[in-house]
């Protein structure tokens, strides 16, 4: 867009706002956390006068236009004039600029630089490479009331928690429309069902908020109160979002309030001064990622970022968020070498600033919707990140357990004849398993870089990379936490994730990965139906080992525990290709006990060496009462549970 200067007064700024002296001391104080209300483009009628009006934070301009093909792109035709209370907002009323307009902020900086800036509070944006804010507004009609009753009513209710992880552009493509990614409604239509039929609970989507690159799959975040118009306008989203509730499914966000691209367009330099970012590099940049941080320390910042989170909760009936890279907030010396970074007020690398932040948005989130979650990814020990603020942690409702995939990726990539040399890898995780409330991913991140599929990482022939596939999968279902897919994963896809194609769909064709996609089906459903595997998923109540020292032979087997002894079930794991005959695992009971979960079952494409119905012996072991002889299958789960229980 060619840059213009500023040309003589036009179009007159009608004296109306949406800002009372209220909003303004908690907009300065931090504390406003509904901003969407009053910043941005508002089409609204005064006095019978219909038209927009628009109100920026650009505190250190000298002067705010809007442009638009309403003046031809001419910076000064519509000014906007500063509020008298030094609050640094601009804003006016024009006539005559209705929804559909495009327009930007042209904005002169102190050093005379002339600026166009997308409106940082725009509920829509043109489609990039086009980079303009379009005034919108959010009409729709919920149709998800029951849904919300039922999620209020279940507030703070152990229930199942699995999450189907997806990138909206490269989930299905249209191929003959020009490999084109469908459009929110038709995602209605296939990725709604989809979901539903292989059973999760929730679903997650990787960042929807407006973005100009692509390949940045959303996270180099520019337009943070509008869901990308690559898929439609914003209604089409709710939609997708309604659709979603009518079929009892949450609907998670990706939230990335870490950092943000230097577009020239976006918050970079908002005004001409470092605005949004601090101005220090060891503090304001972000090596990894080439992008800006926020300065978490100022006041109309922290409003900005929280109102945001309440945004997407409030207008989108968002189920979570699932707050991106948390671990690079938390450290002022995240991925930089000595001297690349300036210690907290106590000399410690600490982030206090962002710590307090967090604290803050988890409070307004839950204190706004309790029956709402936040999710955090947070690869570190940092201590108490899943516990109330209250208590001295960062409040949020979950934690990543990014241990448990990095130890149990890394030991079954192993040739299961070394696996035994490694059993206290995947068998560490429950030793740190309730500190926090864990969610168990295999998310997008383990797919890429050249780290290749999650089938491709097996070892083995063909067969035995699905059994161990399988196995994962089970292995995941039975682990205390909630659980998290990326999308392909869930029948066994060969290749890693590329955002510029399809899944390979054709792969549900082979009966090993449709045997991957029945599995997941099939655990799901028992997820749902087994309080025992959701019950305690946070604490050692719900978790008994029976015995975990069988290296030589890959075994493992424990309990998962429910209120009601009857409920409890047996997990025996054989982590190696080799069947265990008449392999002895001691029970709690006596009586019968069924085998209702099979890994190694015919019906997902394994070897079928079932067990079935067991009665249990007199004979004490593993210091359980009573014992089960068993067979055990190959790179395979099996679950028993006990007949009074049925």
């Amino acid at each position: 867009m060619a840059k213009r200067q500023f040309q003589g007064y036009s179009a007159k700024s009608e004296s109306v706002s949406l800002l009372s002296d209220f909003d303004i001391h908690l907009f300065k104080s931090g504390k406003h956390f509904r901003l969407f209300e009053k910043l941005g483009a508002h089409p609204i009628s005064r006095d019978g006068k219909e038209g927009t009006y628009f109100a920026v934070w650009a505190p250190s301009a000298k002067q705010v236009s809007v442009i638009g093909n309403f003046n031809y792109w001419t910076a000064g035709q519509h000014r906007l004039l500063p509020r008298w209370d030094e609050s640094g907002i601009w804003e006016g009323f024009f006539e005559n600029i209705g929804k559909g307009e495009a327009y930007k902020y042209a904005i002169t900086s102190p050093s005379d630089e002339y600026l166009e800036k997308a409106d940082p509070f725009a509920f829509y944006a043109e489609t990039a490479p086009k980079t303009a804010s379009i005034v919108w507004d959010q009409a729709y009609q919920w149709q998800d009331d029951a849904y919300l009753q039922r999620r209020r009513e279940q507030t703070g209710k152990p229930a199942p928690f699995s999450v189907y992880e997806v990138h909206l552009g490269s989930w299905r493509r249209n191929h003959a429309d020009h490999n084109r990614s469908l459009s929110y409604r038709e995602l209605i239509e296939t990725l709604v069902p989809y979901v539903k039929d292989a059973g999760f609970t929730h679903v997650e989507f990787l960042p929807v908020m407006e973005h100009p690159f692509f390949g940045s799959w959303g996270y180099q975040v520019t337009g943070y109160f509008a869901p990308t118009s690559r898929y439609g306008e914003p209604a089409d989203f709710m939609a997708l979002v309604d659709a979603f509730h009518k079929e009892g499914i949450g609907v998670i966000l990706d939230w990335v309030p870490s950092h943000f691209p230097g577009d020239a367009h976006g918050l970079f330099r908002f005004d001409g001064s470092h605005l949004y970012e601090h101005a220090d590099p060891r503090q304001g940049y972000h090596p990894d990622w080439s992008s800006y941080i926020y300065n978490y320390g100022r006041n109309e910042v922290r409003s900005f970022l929280i109102s945001n989170a309440i945004f997407w909760l409030d207008r989108f009936h968002i189920d979570g968020l699932r707050v991106d890279a948390v671990a690079s907030m938390l450290y002022l010396d995240y991925s930089r070498q000595p001297g690349e970074w300036i210690p907290n007020r106590h000399g410690g690398n600490e982030n206090l600033e962002a710590i307090n932040f967090l604290k803050e948005m988890n409070i307004a989130v839950y204190g706004a919707f309790p029956d709402a979650i936040t999710i955090a990814e947070e690869s570190t020990a940092w201590p108490g990140v899943s516990r109330p603020t209250f208590m001295g942690g960062l409040g949020f409702g979950q934690k990543w357990m990014m241990g448990w995939m990095h130890d149990t990726l890394v030991y079954l990539k192993r040739d299961s004849i070394h696996r035994k040399y490694h059993q206290n890898d995947i068998t560490f995780s429950v030793i740190y398993a309730f500190t926090e409330n864990f969610m168990l991913s295999l998310s997008h991140d383990e797919v890429v870089h050249g780290k290749g599929s999650l089938l491709s990482r097996m070892p083995g022939d063909d067969w035995q990379k699905f059994a161990n596939l399988r196995l994962l999968f089970a292995y995941m279902y039975v682990h205390p936490g909630t659980k998290l897919i990326f999308m392909g994963g869930e029948f066994g896809q060969y290749h890693e994730w590329n955002h510029d194609h399809a899944l390979h769909w054709d792969l549900l064709g082979r009966d090993l990965n449709k045997g991957v996609f029945k599995l997941l089906q099939r655990l799901n459903g028992l997820y749902k139906q087994e309080q025992a595997l959701y019950l305690h998923s946070f604490t050692a109540q719900g978790f008994e080992w029976i015995d975990y020292s069988d290296r030589e032979n890959s075994v493992m087997a424990f309990r998962r525990l429910s209120d009601d002894p009857a409920q409890q079930l047996v997990v025996v794991i054989n982590f190696t290709p080799v069947v265990r005959y008449d392999y002895r695992i001691g029970v709690p009971f006596g009586g019968e006990w069924n085998e209702i979960f099979n890994s190694d079952d015919l019906a997902y494409a394994g070897s079928g060496v079932l067990n079935g119905n067991k009665t249990a012996k007199d004979d004490g072991y593993h210091g359980q009462s009573h014992s089960l002889v068993l067979n055990l299958p190959p790179l395979a789960v099996s679950i028993f549970k006990h007949s009074s229980g049925r």
